[in-house]
């Protein structure tokens, strides 16, 4: 998706405008994430843009994107938002597995021998 809003409408609110422009985004992301996914995809990854225009836009992530559009709108003299949402398949990583660290060697302590102090 590749879209310009605006913010201003006639007869609207503002903030009803941004609701809805935010309610677009969200709907759009839903319906991507119900795609099938095809074989060696573990899930939809999102890459991510929102500016003033195209050429302002810059890179989010897709947890990032309703409140880059607020940060838009609250810029003074902004009149539209740009959003770039394009859909890619996505891989899980594997965690790293931490090498079990050896507990130290325990010295037994004979009756005659004296623990040293901390």
């Amino acid at each position: 998706m590749k879209k310009t809003f605006q913010l201003k409408e006639p007869g609207q609110a503002d903030q009803r405008v941004l609701d809805a422009i935010k309610h677009e985004v969200r709907k759009y992301v839903k319906r991507e994430r119900r795609k099938p996914l095809t074989t060696g995809v573990d899930f939809w990854d999102f890459d991510c843009k929102v500016g003033a225009n195209q050429a302002e836009a810059a890179v989010k992530h897709p947890a990032e994107v309703a409140a880059a559009i607020d940060a838009v709108a609250a810029a003074e003299g902004a009149t539209t938002v740009y959003v770039e949402i394009m859909a890619k398949p996505g891989h899980r990583l594997k965690k790293a597995v931490a090498t079990p660290v050896e507990p130290e060697a325990t010295v037994s302590l004979e009756s005659g021998d004296v623990a040293p102090s901390d």
